[in-house]
């Protein structure tokens, strides 16, 4: 039975930081969706509560993708978050600049499997890749959206019911895991 090639040192080390980003980045959102609640807007909070969802999948596929390579899974502390917006456009626009750090995060990790030549790991940032082009569409989308009925009750009433119809996709990694 052949061995299986392990990661580097440097990428372990790196998708291990990125389990945390990732688990940070859900804890934001939860923030989120508690606020937009606190303030009444019910459809928002469904939709930040989507999005927290998403982003503790996107930690588990890291954690899985780490144990299928023998490589150990170290939790680190996560970092506090905000607890209160402006606005829900500020909300939106948080979301955006997030989703570009997170964007550079997954990039960098890609560079690191690519100059080790790790095709299996490529193989797997490149979902991460294709979800995050996803990401900032979303999000840009929604900061068109709630631009769009700014100053208007009744067009943000409109739009908190529409995101309250939102529902939660298991990512196709963990589907065709389970």
């Amino acid at each position: 039975m052949e061995d299986k090639i392990m990661l580097s040192t440097k990428l372990h080390q790196a998708i291990n930081a990125q389990v945390n980003a990732e688990l940070w980045s859900a804890y934001l959102y939860l923030a989120m969706s508690l606020d937009a609640e606190a303030k009444g807007y019910k459809g928002v909070a469904n939709w930040f509560f989507v999005q927290f969802k998403e982003e503790q999948d996107h930690a588990r596929i890291f954690m899985n993708y780490l144990n299928s390579r023998d490589a150990k899974v170290e939790l680190l502390p996560i970092e506090a978050v905000p607890s209160t917006w402006d606005s829900v456009l500020d909300m939106f626009k948080q979301t955006l600049e997030h989703e570009k750090k997170v964007t550079a995060l997954i990039h960098n990790l890609a560079v690191i499997a690519n100059d080790d030549k790790d095709y299996a790991s490529i193989s797997r940032l490149n979902w991460f890749i294709d979800e995050q082009v996803e990401e900032e569409e979303s999000a840009r989308d929604m900061i068109a959206a709630t631009e769009a009925v700014e100053g208007n009750k009744y067009g943000m009433y409109m739009l908190d019911k529409e995101l309250a119809a939102r529902t939660y996709n298991t990512p196709s990694p963990l589907a065709t895991a389970e």
